[in-house]
């Protein structure tokens, strides 16, 4: 397998073998990774339930009454694709994981529908 140099090209890679995502949802869930850490402290591991949290303030404070729509485009209409996203990104070695991190980490976390909708 060929080293990949760059974020993108890393997840370029995942793309090509699931295509479920846009790209945009990737760099978006990084970039809500890192918000996070700025919420959480980047001293410490972020639990799937924290980065779901930051992940919806982020969408908001960036997007607005929009992010629903924004997120929805990308491919995210809930929290287990955010899991999903996380995943693939450890599986390509781009993010890493404790011993107890899990995909179940992020389901029901909130419904997307109530998280997104009436945003003024």
């Amino acid at each position: 397998m060929k080293k990949h140099t760059t974020v993108e090209e890393v997840i370029r890679g995942v793309i090509a073998q699931a295509a479920r995502y846009h790209i945009d949802a990737y760099g978006f869930v990084l970039e809500s990774l890192e918000h996070t850490y700025r919420i959480v402290g980047k001293k410490r591991h972020v639990s799937g339930p924290e980065l779901l949290d930051g992940l919806r303030r982020y969408a908001i404070e960036r997007y607005g009454p929009m992010a629903g729509t924004v997120l929805a485009h990308w491919g995210i209409t809930r929290c287990e694709d955010v899991g999903e996203i996380v995943f693939n990104l450890v599986d390509a070695e781009l993010l890493s994981k404790s011993g107890n991190d899990s995909r179940d980490d992020f389901r029901g976390g909130y419904d997307f529908k109530e998280a997104f909708d009436g945003i003024v």
